[in-house]
């Protein structure tokens, strides 16, 4: 599969590009799963060891036990994920969307485990508090997933993630693939944990160095959203705002150059 090799570990499935270099982990968004980073493959260096999970309740990866989860219950699946199958290293991490509310709560709380974070088309989350009221946004996302089904819940969602799609068919057609194959209640947890997230919380308290990423035509998590969170970065940490002209929310499916261009590739050394 393009490079790619497929595991699972403690109940995560993930692909794995192995390399001797650096090792980067890639985090997808709520409608995705690892398999969709496989453009952006061919664009990163050679030598790098490339990870990309499955999010808990994604293909193959066993659910989370909470039905409303929040960040840090996937970033403790995080942890524990990355305990087993890259120990004692710190990683580069790269979050898109929903993954880069897991990632900013994994770097939170695991500063020694993170030399660079990236957080690309990053969603904010809706504030809401856990266990009660789902946001109207979160509650759509479900009462469509469940009335449509997959297939034609991906078919009715897929172009809006694809700046111009009437002109970029085959990208469109690769979004809609991946988010073909969502399912319960894996996506229910992640719309949940969607609806109660609050990004910009962590990133105050975030004290590795962080990049943000976002599609110049992102209607999903619009520019303004990632110029916020890149403002909480702490300055001393605070890396680059990029954003990638003529790409959507699939940013690093639209335009994998040009994202791969933007990353920080080279690891810090982590601190405790």
């Amino acid at each position: 599969m393009s490079g790619w090799h497929p595991h699972t570990s403690g109940g995560i499935s993930y692909l794995e590009r192995p390399g001797n270099g650096a090792v980067l982990v890639l985090l997808h968004g709520i409608g995705s799963q690892a398999a969709s980073f496989t453009p952006l493959l061919p664009h990163l260096p050679a030598d790098l060891r490339v990870i990309a999970w499955n999010a808990p309740g994604y293909a193959a990866s066993t659910p989370l036990a909470e039905d409303w989860p929040v960040a840090a219950d996937y970033a403790r699946a995080l942890d524990g994920f990355l305990d087993r199958v890259a120990p004692g290293t710190p990683v580069m991490l790269l979050g898109h969307s929903l993954g880069a509310l897991m990632g900013a709560s994994f770097a939170a709380a695991r500063r020694d485990r993170v030399s660079h974070l990236t957080l690309a088309s990053p969603a904010l989350g809706h504030g809401m508090a856990r266990g009660g009221a789902l946001s109207a946004a979160a509650q759509t996302r479900l009462d469509d997933l469940e009335r449509q089904g997959a297939e034609a819940f991906a078919a009715a969602r897929a172009a809006r993630l694809v700046y111009r799609p009437e002109d970029n068919p085959g990208v469109v057609d690769l979004v809609r693939s991946t988010m073909a194959q969502v399912k319960l209640p894996g996506y229910g947890q992640a719309a949940r944990m969607l609806a109660s997230g609050r990004l910009l919380d962590d990133a105050e308290q975030l004290t590795v160095p962080t990049d943000v990423i976002v599609g110049a035509e992102d209607q999903v998590t619009p520019p303004e959203g990632a110029r916020r969170a890149h403002a909480a970065l702490r300055r001393p940490l605070r890396g680059k705002l990029t954003l990638l002209p003529e790409a959507g929310h699939a940013i690093y499916q639209q335009a994998p150059a040009g994202f791969a261009a933007a990353l920080e590739l080279t690891p810090e050394p982590a601190t405790p």
